[in-house]
C-alpha cells in the first residue's frame, strides 16, 4: 500500500468513526434536546396499587385431579423442600413444584406442539406472582425461580413469589423450525404469556384459595422483550415489568448482526476456524480474528484514557456515556497501524468497519436495518465477541426461520440483506402476520399504547448493559425518549430506564452489574417509592454470585456503583472511590 493510499483510507475513516459516534450520542442526548411541542398530554397522576399481602400454601399434590382449566393438563404436582434448585444455586424455602401443559395440538407441519410450563409456588407465599420470560429463542422450560439478570442477589422465588417459566410454545428439538408453523411463531412473539397469565393466576388461586394481589413479570433479552410485548399487549394483566436489555426489535437485531459477519470475515485471517460451540465435532470461521482480544482492549483504553474522568473520578469506569459519545473518537484516540497488526493499534481497515459497525447496520439501498451502538470499555467483554463473532454465525441464522416470511435458510455470510429487510415486515397466505407485528413490541414506534398501564398504577423498570453487542442501549434509550414524548414528558412516572455502563448482554464485562431491581420495583409499585438510583456491586473474588473474571485488577472485589436513571449520570462527591455513597446521580 502506498502512502498516498494510506492517507486516503485514514481519511475516509476518521470521516466514518466520527458519524458512528455522533449517531450514539445523538440517541444517548435526545432527553436532554426533545422540544416540549412534541410532548403529549400525560393524563392524570398514575393511580396508587395496594401492597400484596401474604398467606400459606393450602393445596399441592392434589391439583393435578381437581384443576380444570381450558386446553390445560396438570402432569405432576410434588412438593420440594428447601435447598437449591439448581446444583450450586441459591437455596430457597419450600415450595410445591406443579408442570404441566397447555394448547397441545398437531401442527401444520405435522409436529406436536404444546406450550410447556413449570410453577413454583412457595409454603410461605408473599401474595405475588411473577412470570419468569426466558432468553434466547426459547423452547426449554428452565427452572421457575425468577431468576435476575445482572449477577443475580436472589431471584423472586426466594422472595416468596410464585414462579412460572414456559418454553413458549416449542421445544428444543424443534429450534428454529418452529418458525415455519405459523401458530407457533405466534406462541413465541405473545401468544404464549398471553394464554399461560391468567392460566398461572388460576392456578395460584386453587394453590392458596385467592389470586395473587400483585402480579410481575419480567426477563432479559429476549425475557425482556417478553415483558415489553406483555406491557403492550396485556397491559391489565399485570402491576411490575421488569426489563432487562430487551431485545425489542429483535428481528432487526438478528439481520445487523447477518449484515455485520462477511464484512468481519473479510478482514479475518484466512483460513482460521475455531470449534463449534454446540458440535464439537464442527468448525466455524474464527471471526474473532478480524478484531483481536488485544485489539479490543488497545480501544477500550483509548475509551478511558479520554473519557474516564468525565464523571469527576479516574476509577476505570465510564460513567457519562453520553460525554464519552462526545469526546472520543476512533481514528484520533487509537493508534492507526502503520505496518503489521501487532495488537497496539488498528488497521484503517478495522477502523471503518468497526465505525461502520457501531454506526448501525444499512441495506444497499441506505435503510436503516437497525440501531446504532454507543462506544464503551466493556467492548473487551469477551461476551461483546461472542455475539459479533460466534453468535452472528451460529445463532442469527435462525433469523430466517423465525424472523422473516417466508421462513428460509440463511448462509451467515451470503445473507441478501436488502430481502432479508422486506421479509421482516413481509406476509403471505400462511403467515398472515408479519414477523414485525408477531415478535416486535406494538406501539414501539409511537408507544401511546402504555397509557392504561400509567393511569391504572402500573410500574416499569428498564436495565440495559451499555457495552451490550446484540441488543443495543441507544434503542433502548430511543424507546424511553418516545415513551417519554408519548406521556407528555412524564413517563418517570411509571417508567424508568437503568444504563448499566461496561456491561455486556445481560451480564458481565468490567463492571458492577450484580444488583437486585426486582425489590425497588415491588416497593416503586405497592409503596409508591420511586427508584432514585439503583446500588450495583462487582463480583469479585468470594462473590455468592458468581465471580466476574473481566473484572479490572485495580477494583476492590466488592467495588460498588450507583446506578442513575437515564438521562442522569453518577458523578463522584469525594470519599472512598469504591463506594457507591461517594457519587450522586445528577442531571446532565
Amino acid at each position: 500500500m502506498t502512502k498516498t493510499t494510506r492517507q486516503v483510507m485514514v481519511k475516509e475513516t476518521t470521516k466514518q468513526a466520527r458519524t458512528a459516534a455522533l449517531a450514539g450520542a445523538a440517541v444517548l442526548l435526545v432527553a436532554c434536546t426533545s422540544a416540549p411541542q412534541e410532548q403529549t398530554p400525560a393524563g392524570p397522576p398514575p393511580a396508587q396499587l395496594k401492597a400484596a399481602v401474604g398467606g400459606p400454601l393450602q393445596s399441592c399434590e392434589t391439583l393435578p385431579a381437581r384443576f380444570a382449566f381450558e386446553q390445560t393438563q396438570l402432569a405432576s404436582a410434588a412438593q420440594v423442600g428447601a435447598g437449591p434448585v439448581v446444583p450450586n444455586g441459591p437455596g430457597v424455602a419450600g415450595h410445591c413444584l406443579v408442570k404441566g401443559q397447555m394448547r397441545a395440538r398437531k401442527g401444520a407441519d405435522g409436529q406436536d406442539y404444546a406450550i410447556g410450563f413449570e410453577m413454583r409456588l412457595p409454603v410461605v407465599w408473599n401474595g405475588r406472582f411473577y412470570y419468569q420470560a426466558n432468553g434466547g429463542i426459547d423452547g426449554v422450560v428452565h427452572p421457575a425461580q425468577g431468576a435476575l439478570g445482572g449477577g443475580p442477589v436472589t431471584g423472586a422465588l426466594a422472595q416468596g413469589f410464585a414462579v412460572i417459566s414456559s418454553d413458549a410454545g416449542h421445544t428444543g428439538r424443534q429450534n428454529p423450525r418452529f418458525g415455519a408453523e405459523p401458530q407457533a411463531r405466534a406462541d413465541y412473539g405473545y401468544a404464549a404469556v398471553g394464554a399461560l397469565t391468567p392460566m398461572a393466576k388460576a392456578l395460584i388461586a386453587a394453590a392458596y384459595g385467592r389470586a395473587p394481589d400483585r402480579s410481575y413479570i419480567g426477563g432479559c433479552s429476549n425475557g425482556g422483550r417478553h415483558a415489553l410485548v406483555a406491557a403492550a399487549r396485556h397491559g391489565e394483566h399485570y402491576d411490575g415489568y421488569l426489563v432487562g436489555a430487551p431485545g425489542y426489535r429483535l428481528p432487526n437485531a438478528a439481520l445487523a448482526q447477518l449484515w455485520a459477519a462477511p464484512q468481519w470475515l473479510a478482514l479475518a485471517t484466512p483460513g482460521a476456524t475455531m470449534p463449534h460451540p454446540f458440535n464439537p465435532a464442527a468448525r466455524i470461521a474464527d471471526l474473532g480474528t478480524a478484531l483481536t482480544a488485544a485489539e479490543r482492549q488497545t480501544v477500550a483504553r483509548a475509551m478511558l484514557e479520554r473519557c474516564d474522568a468525565a464523571d469527576g473520578a479516574r476509577d476505570g469506569f465510564v460513567a457519562d456515556t453520553a460525554a464519552c459519545q462526545r469526546s472520543f473518537d476512533l481514528v484520533r484516540d487509537v493508534p492507526t497501524c502503520t505496518a503489521e497488526r501487532n495488537g497496539q493499534c488498528l488497521s484503517a481497515a478495522q477502523k471503518t468497519l468497526l465505525a461502520a459497525v457501531h454506526a448501525g447496520a444499512k441495506t444497499p439501498g441506505g435503510q436503516p436495518v437497525y440501531s446504532s451502538f454507543p462506544w464503551d470499555p466493556g467492548i473487551a467483554a469477551a461476551n461483546w465477541a461472542q455475539w459479533k463473532f460466534v453468535n452472528a454465525q451460529v445463532l442469527d441464522p435462525a433469523a430466517g426461520y423465525i424472523f422473516m416470511t417466508p421462513p428460509r435458510s440463511l448462509d451467515p455470510f451470503k445473507v441478501d440483506v436488502e430481502d432479508g429487510f422486506k421479509a421482516i415486515f413481509a406476509t403471505d397466505a400462511t403467515f398472515r402476520e408479519s414477523a414485525d407485528a408477531v415478535i416486535t413490541m406494538p406501539g414501539k414506534d409511537d408507544p401511546v399504547n402504555l397509557a392504561p398501564l400509567r393511569a391504572r398504577g402500573a410500574k416499569m423498570l428498564v436495565y440495559h448493559g451499555v457495552s451490550d453487542a446484540i441488543f443495543s442501549a441507544n434503542d433502548t434509550a430511543a424507546l424511553m425518549q418516545r415513551l417519554n414524548r408519548a406521556q407528555g414528558g412524564r413517563a418517570a412516572d411509571f417508567a424508568r430506564y437503568f444504563p448499566v455502563p461496561g456491561m455486556a448482554h445481560c451480564t458481565g464485562g468490567p463492571t458492577t452489574d450484580q444488583f437486585d431491581a426486582l425489590a425497588p420495583l415491588v416497593r416503586w409499585v405497592e409503596q409508591g417509592e420511586a427508584p432514585a438510583s439503583l446500588v450495583a456491586t462487582a463480583r469479585g473474588a468470594g462473590n455468592a454470585g458468581g465471580v466476574n473474571a473481566e473484572l479490572p485488577a485495580g477494583w476492590a472485589a466488592d467495588r460498588t456503583r450507583l446506578l442513575c436513571p437515564w438521562p442522569q449520570v453518577a458523578r463522584y462527591q469525594g470519599g472512598d472511590l469504591e463506594r457507591a455513597a461517594s457519587f450522586r446521580c445528577e442531571s446532565r
